[in-house]
């Protein structure tokens, strides 16, 4: 698993504690909302939205939380603020590729924000198509090793179409490329296997390795843009060293 791998995984096992759960949820029913109106309001034929629905229950998001942001999707809540999905591309510090995903009702200030935290600390906004070039979108799913062997989850990621399966710590993940992802998806449910995260991302074509100093003030960076309400996802090319994860910690 790759230190950025790592890293997202670490993220995601705290996510459930987190003391910024209110801000985790308003994200999470972003995401949900915009899955609904993209695709409707039915978790069995919009895929998108049955993703969105698994990540905010994995983190405790209340069930009457998940069925208002389905409603403000769909329509059926009048006074929802229109929501849309933006990405856009930039420099940390030490020139740091950095992808980030939005969803918001106000792209202006999105935009605003992202380039105050990115300029403050030394890093810039860049031109779409900038840095999207040294990224390759790629399927994954973080799976706690439990009694579960590796010999038992590579066949079934193999069946699947998955690229690799990389065990690391107290966790598998699986890695595959975006089209067999529903696949993989629906065999390991029908092996009553369930990933603690899944879903889509953006993978490095080639990892940038800072010394340790610099590789924890980019992450102290990547970590203030993560807690923007606007922002879903941030992908970057750094590399990440278990060194760096103990420093930041």
């Amino acid at each position: 698993m790759s230190g950025h791998s790592k890293w997202s995984t670490i993220k995601h096992k705290k996510a459930a504690t987190d003391a910024r759960r209110g801000a985790a949820y308003t994200k999470l029913a972003r995401e949900i909302q915009i899955s609904a109106r993209e695709g409707g309001g039915d978790p069995e034929t919009n895929f998108g939205l049955r993703l969105a629905m698994d990540r905010a229950r994995s983190a405790n998001m209340p069930s009457s939380n998940i069925d208002r942001a389905v409603k403000r999707g769909t329509g059926e809540d009048k006074d929802a603020a229109l929501m849309e999905k933006i990405h856009y591309e930039g420099y940390a510090p030490h020139g740091v590729a950095v992808i980030l995903n939005c969803i918001t009702d106000n792209r202006n200030r999105t935009v605003a924000d992202i380039r105050h935290v990115l300029t403050k600390h030394g890093g810039s906004m860049g031109q779409e198509g900038s840095v999207s070039w040294q990224f390759t979108r790629k399927s994954f799913f973080n799976i706690p090793c439990g009694d579960l062997s590796f010999d038992d989850l590579f066949e079934i990621a193999a069946e699947g179409g998955a690229d690799d399966v990389i065990e690391e710590d107290d966790y598998f993940e699986i890695i595959g490329q975006v089209e067999v992802f529903k696949t993989i998806f629906d065999k390991l449910k029908a092996a009553s296997i369930v990933p603690d995260a899944s879903g889509l991302r953006m993978d490095p074509n080639q990892e940038v390795e800072l010394d340790l100093e610099s590789t924890i003030q980019v992450m102290k960076v990547i970590d203030l843009l993560e807690e923007l309400d606007d922002i879903l996802e941030v992908y970057t090319n750094l590399k990440i060293s278990d060194e760096a994860l103990e420093g930041l910690a």
